[in-house]
């Protein structure tokens, strides 16, 4: 296993990072609790989950999962970098049940700490920015469960750049270390942070997680999988396919003729790509997460590398000169 420190804070975290908002609606829980096992095992010590995660109504559902697996095996706790999030909605009809209040964060810290069984969150993410609350009212609200050790960093997710620097300017000015990383959408099919969100974290010290890195799917092979099953994809997966056809036939032929699944080559490339701690992979099975993990090694070479940027082309660097001069 490789590892890297998480931005600028000191903490050193899997360049793997197990992704666990399928457990519960499409992995049971004694399967949840054999991925956590062998991410240990191979040395993922980085699992991020979310309060919404178990899907409505059973919000909350796969923090109790993870909870349950850290109750059995104590040792464990002080072994993994324990991350979850706060933001979404999780009591229908009650207006203060969302979002990033500070009555609302410290709801449901409690909530997840009971849920994880846990004393502490060890990267405490906003999950979505929140624009009815001001900065100093969040800073607050954190700044009170650091000084309790209920909070040990925090991170954000889905933020733009200059909500990232608005943050951290904040924090900064109430003496606080604020954001330590960044949660975003980024694979070689959506490149879009590379314009700003990218470079605001590599500013202000943000590691990056990316999420979805394989796009849905969409490149974890699903031309070669098509062929061989027969089935059709759903609407939505078709429609992308139909879009990308041609750039995937050669992305799937670049896969098999290093000798190796799609789905590796793409989290390969995220791992090849500046300022990236390390993608969030979203295992259903041991399997997947094997494959995840054998990622870190391969090596990508400058001519792959090129061939990956004209397959699936970014916005050209950073802003502004990605769209000016």
């Amino acid at each position: 296993m490789e590892y890297t420190q998480l931005g600028r804070a000191g903490v050193k975290v899997s360049r793997i990072v197990l992704g666990t908002m399928n457990f519960g609606p499409a992995t049971d829980e004694d399967e949840a609790h054999r991925i956590m096992d062998r991410a240990l095992e191979l040395g993922v010590n980085f699992f991020d989950t979310a309060n919404v995660y178990g899907h409505k109504p059973n919000q909350g559902w796969t923090e109790e999962i993870i909870g349950r697996w850290l109750a059995a095996r104590p040792e464990a706790r002080d072994r993994i970098v324990l991350a979850t999030k706060v933001y979404g909605e999780m009591l229908k009809d009650d207006p203060n049940a969302r979002g990033l209040s500070a009555y609302h964060i410290r709801a449901q810290i409690e909530a997840s700490l009971r849920r994880l069984q846990t004393d502490r969150i060890d990267l405490y993410q906003f999950h979505h920015i929140d624009r009815t609350v001001q900065w100093e009212e969040i800073w607050q609200a954190i700044d009170v469960l650091v000084a309790q050790g209920k909070v040990v960093y925090t991170g954000s997710s889905n933020f733009a750049g200059w909500t990232i620097a608005q943050a951290n300017e904040q924090a900064a000015k109430r003496g606080g270390l604020g954001l330590v990383s960044e949660q975003s959408i980024y694979s070689l099919v959506n490149r879009h942070i590379e314009l700003e969100v990218i470079p605001a974290a590599q500013h202000y010290g943000l590691g990056v997680i990316p999420w979805s890195p394989l796009a849905g799917g969409l490149l974890g092979g699903v031309l070669g999988k098509a062929a061989e099953s027969g089935r059709r994809a759903g609407p939505h997966m078709a429609a992308a396919i139909e879009k990308h056809r041609s750039e995937l036939e050669q992305y799937e032929a670049l896969a098999a003729s290093k000798g190796i699944a799609p789905a590796i080559l793409g989290l390969a490339w995220i791992l090849h790509q500046p300022g990236v701690t390390g993608p969030i992979i979203g295992p259903r099975t041991l399997s997947q997460l094997e494959d995840a993990v054998a990622a870190l090694e391969v090596e990508l070479s400058e001519t792959e590398l090129k061939t990956l940027d004209e397959l699936f082309p970014g916005p050209g660097g950073a802003a502004p000169e990605a769209y000016a001069w």
